[in-house]
């Protein structure tokens, strides 16, 4: 059964109250059922893999239809201290089943367990076993998730690592301090989020929150590969999508904003049937990013 943007407004609205109280255990119970839910509606369509790292589980996702151009490393959202490796597995397979590329889904640690930089480090060791196979490498995370990207592709630069092909960043959280207008503009219109919320994370992530491999938006953003950016234009967290595309662009990486009005925070993990298009969006980009990047290595090779 396909998802209407009105029936699942009504119902973020209702469990907002019950969200913003509950314990972290009961946070993390509910948003793998999310997860759980996305991946019995595409499972047919993809194989799983389980994957072997020391410190952290993951899977590899593998669709029935592979496109052999290129791969995907899906970093989940939940503020850092939700998600567990069924919880990614769902997006995972999501991303899997639209574009036809191998999705890797590193289950990275979590705080308050294990603060920053311990899913970072993580998330470097699943990039860099990504770099060990042929192939280019796209970026894909929603939330924190989506933050970790730019972190991890600072990390890399700084790690004098090859970056990836391109970043798809989905309310990607990447201001912690909360300096975005958005946070009073749109308290009362965003149905599923709240500050008080987010604070409680960011508190148990780090207490350096202005760090630019906590808070991406801070750092240099010069020499990145192609974003695509989706956020929604009731979400608290607008400006962090908006202003990181504004300083993309800036820095002279090409960024592509979507603003999805009326729509909530990483709306897109709910496959509404009035977004479809965001999926092809992200199919297209990921296509034209491993496409561009092959052509540029055959190039140099010749």
């Amino acid at each position: 059964m396909e998802l209407t943007q009105k029936r699942v407004r009504k119902q973020l609205e209702r469990m907002k109250p019950v969200m913003n109280g509950c314990s972290m255990d009961w946070a993390r119970k509910g948003q793998d059922v999310l997860g759980a839910l996305l991946y019995r509606s595409y499972h047919k369509e993809v194989r799983i893999e389980a994957c072997a790292f020391s410190d952290f589980s993951a899977c590899r996702i593998l669709p029935r239809e592979r496109d052999p151009e290129g791969r995907i490393l899906y970093l989940h959202g939940g503020g850092y201290v939700c998600g567990d490796l069924e919880y990614a597995k769902g997006f995972g397979a999501v991303l899997a089943a639209v574009t036809g590329a191998e999705v890797l889904c590193p289950a990275y640690r979590l705080a308050p367990e294990h603060p920053f930089p311990a899913g970072l480090q993580d998330a470097m060791t699943a990039y860099r076993a990504c770099l060990q196979e042929a192939g280019p490498v796209v970026f894909c995370g929603e939330s924190a998730g989506g933050g970790m990207i730019y972190a991890l592709c600072m990390k890399a630069r700084q790690e004098e690592l090859p970056l990836p092909a391109g970043l798809i960043g989905i309310s990607a959280w990447t201001d912690l301090t909360a300096s975005g207008r958005s946070y009073a503009e749109n308290r009362d219109r965003d149905p599923s989020m709240t500050w008080e919320r987010l604070d409680f994370f960011a508190s148990c992530y780090t207490q350096c929150r202005d760090l630019p491999l906590v808070s991406p938006l801070f750092g240099d953003l010069t020499g990145f590969p192609p974003s695509l950016l989706f956020v929604g234009g009731d979400e608290i967290m607008l400006d962090d999508s908006r202003l990181l595309h504004e300083k993309l662009m800036a820095s002279g990486s090409p960024s592509t904003l979507v603003v999805a009005p009326g729509l909530w925070h990483a709306y897109i993990l709910y496959v509404l049937k009035e977004r479809r298009e965001d999926l092809e969006r992200i199919a297209a980009f990921c296509r034209d990013c491993c496409s561009c990047l092959l052509y540029t290595s055959d190039a140099a090779d010749d």
